[in-house]
């Protein structure tokens, strides 16, 4: 079974204002992941601010959660970074240290052409050796991937898997029609956008890239099972508890959300990284009762 499939918790990455990760804390979030037994733990994607943090701590990061999980869940490191340079010694680090798989998003100040990208993505694959998963995030890379495009990237030695955005336009399972096809066999199609991804695991999308599962992973687990089951009357049920968290997910975005709701669960007190700012104190009702509907 591919590293890639079924649930991957995205965490946060506490760090100080600094930006020097707070390892006790990270511990704490990651230790809740693996003993639920979630598929996979994707570190450092957008919701682990990989992008605001040195390279230095992002290896320290990846380091702290191979040694909480020691084999028993794979880690999926992201290895974005605005140079070539950068991902590719971040891929080597992440490979040398015991990573099952990596995530690549193409991030970078000028517009990339789409031979850039490739370029890009074959180097990365290549250093790294791990199955690695195309990051298609057009909300913060600004580069919408064509499905052209991903089918190129997926032609690659060692790229495995995309994380995919809810679509804009049309359902999800004409897209993933439409992507199965120009996809080698085996290819994993996952979704992120933790509101739309039980319709995605419901029209047989391969993983779910959740970030409500870096904080509750065993209710997200529950309704991850119950969409992969093909049981849409169990999902829906199971969901509701959900949806006060996902009001709050579209509102503000699922960085600021989680930051602020593992400080009222005790498990951290570290904001956002600046610029980023903390949610504001006005949601934090709202925010304490999604946690109660989440039964934690």
């Amino acid at each position: 079974m591919s590293v890639m499939r079924g649930l991957s918790a995205f965490p946060i990455t506490p760090a100080t204002p600094e930006g020097r990760v707070i390892e006790d804390d990270l511990r704490r979030i990651l230790t809740r992941l693996v003993r639920a037994g979630v598929d996979g733990i994707g570190l450092l994607g957008s919701t682990g601010s990989y992008a605001y943090l040195t390279l230095d701590e992002r290896r320290r990061a990846s380091e702290i959660a191979l040694d909480v999980a020691r084999g028993r869940v794979p880690v999926i490191v992201g290895v974005g970074a605005l140079s070539t340079r950068d991902s590719v010694a971040l891929a080597r680090h992440a490979a040398d240290a015991g990573a099952a798989g990596l995530l690549l998003a193409p991030v970078s100040y000028t517009p990339l052409t789409e031979d850039e990208i490739a370029a890009h993505y074959a180097a990365v694959a290549g250093a790294g050796g791990l199955p690695l998963c195309i990051y298609n995030n057009p909300s913060t890379t600004h580069v919408a991937m064509s499905h052209g495009l991903i089918a190129r990237l997926a032609a690659l030695p060692h790229v495995a898997a995309v994380k995919m955005p809810l679509p804009a336009q049309g359902s999800i399972a004409d897209e993933i029609a439409a992507l199965r096809p120009a996809l080698p066999e085996g290819f994993v199609i996952g979704y992120s956008g933790d509101w739309g991804c039980t319709r995605a695991l419901l029209d047989r999308a391969d993983a779910w890239f959740s970030v409500a599962a870096g904080l509750w992973p065993e209710a997200t687990l529950t309704l991850s099972c119950a969409a992969q089951a093909g049981d849409a009357p169990g999902t829906a049920a199971t969901e509701d508890r959900f949806q006060p968290l996902w009001d709050l997910f579209r509102r503000h975005g699922s960085l600021r959300v989680m930051h602020a709701a593992a400080q009222l669960m005790d498990l951290t007190e570290a904001d956002p990284q600046p610029p980023v700012l903390p949610l504001p104190d006005s949601e934090l009702p709202a925010l304490r009762a999604a946690i109660r509907a989440m039964g934690g």
